[in-house]
């Protein structure tokens, strides 16, 4: 009997690299309501009572950027300045530049296709490998180590805005072990929260009421058992939080952002780039593609690298691996892969509705396996089964 443990963790919408996550993807959104034809590729840092934009843009389109940053702030939270960090009161600074002309001319026109159509007329917007998965561990096609740890940070949230614990502040953690038998999920062995919160709460009723109504709302029942451990604020005081306690950057949480370390990450960050940029649509991409193979019944787990060249269209590799699930080989699956999915970043766009601001609702809780996003549809899993038969002996 195989026996292993795997854990992931997630982190809240007020945590500080997520607060610039979201003021990234608000600002692309705010661009591409106007005009998707636009090229975004922001980033943002946040400290102490200070925010700062700067990337690369090209559009006709007047972002008004204060007034966006201000905005995200306030949603998530930081409404007063005893929080350390303060919607009204920060300073905003941002130096935006136009899109390289040299990466324009490459994205603007495939250099390895001289077809006039619309799929072949745009190249991929940088060179780099990116990865999808899915398995059949929950409803989602999800590994259930994310899944929970994201359902720990979303509860965390919804019961701060609804005022169901009072003490609770926008920044938090979550962390969950699951262990594993034979490669199946049977229980969780430990979760760790820290949550940041009022400075006259004491650590006893933090921990009660985090157990009471954010563990025991977030994860099944099925999964705990005596045995599991709960880390409630291992240090003992979370009070200073957001960036007033640790700065913030744009994708540094991109294993939070994907699978939470079951699938390798090609290294690109998502938040505030539009989908010319294949770091972000390509990984999209790979995740739809992975989510149908599995639907499909081929295979129980899927991981897909595709990897690009900037200014080409097409992937200069497509790799596939079932983990020895699949009923057919990895080989034959990648050449099902390629014959079912358009990977050109311009039908990308298109098949996963990319060309609108749909945007700033990815940035927190996991880019996937979450409803509302078309990369977790499976609306080709038929279409997989029926090219796989071909392969079948």
């Amino acid at each position: 009997m195989s026996r292993i443990f795997f854990t992931s963790e997630s982190v809240t919408e007020g945590h500080p690299d997520k607060v610039c996550d979201q003021i990234a993807d608000a600002i692309l959104d705010d661009i591409y309501a106007e005009e998707p034809s636009s090229r975004v590729a922001v980033e943002v840092c946040a400290t102490t009572g200070m925010v700062t934009v700067f990337g690369e843009v090209s559009t006709h389109h007047y972002a008004d950027i204060p007034a966006i940053v201000r905005n995200v702030i306030k949603d998530i939270g930081y409404n007063d300045s005893s929080l350390g960090f303060d919607y009204k009161t920060c300073a905003v600074i941002s130096s935006i530049d136009e899109q390289s002309p040299d990466i324009a001319q490459g994205v603007d026109s495939a250099s390895d296709s001289d077809a006039a159509d619309e799929f072949e007329s745009q190249g991929a917007g940088d060179q780099g490998m990116m990865f999808g998965y899915a398995c059949d561990e929950t409803e989602e096609l999800m590994p259930l180590p994310i899944t929970l740890a994201h359902a720990l940070t979303q509860r965390l949230t919804q019961a701060r805005k609804n005022n169901e614990i009072s003490w609770l502040r926008p920044d938090g953690k979550s962390q969950v072990t699951v262990e594993y038998v034979d490669g199946e999920p049977v229980r969780v062995d430990t979760i760790v929260i820290s949550t940041q919160h009022a400075d006259t709460v004491e650590h006893d009723e933090i921990e009660k009421e985090i157990v009471e109504k954010v563990i025991n709302v977030a994860i099944p029942a099925k999964y705990i058992d005596d045995d599991t451990k709960f880390y409630i604020n291992p240090t003992g005081r979370f009070v200073i939080g957001g960036p007033a306690g640790d700065s913030g950057l744009t994708g540094r949480k991109i294993i939070v952002d994907t699978y939470g370390g079951f699938c390798p990450h090609g290294g690109g960050s998502f938040s505030g780039k539009d989908p010319s940029k294949v770091d972000r649509s390509a990984t999209y991409m790979a995740r739809y593609i992975c989510k149908n193979l599995v639907a499909s019944g081929i295979c129980r787990k899927a991981q897909l690298q595709v990897a690009y060249a900037i200014g080409m269209a097409h992937p200069v590799s497509v790799y596939v691996n079932t983990f020895g699930t699949g009923i057919i080989s990895d080989e034959d699956i990648a050449k099902v892969v390629t014959e079912v999915f358009d990977m050109r970043p311009r039908a990308i766009i298109k098949k996963l509705r990319l060309d609108g601001p749909v945007y700033r609702k990815t940035s927190n809780y996991g880019h996937f396996g979450r409803k509302g996003f078309a990369w977790e549809e499976t609306d080709l899993k038929e279409a997989v089964a029926e090219a796989a038969k071909r392969y079948q002996f």
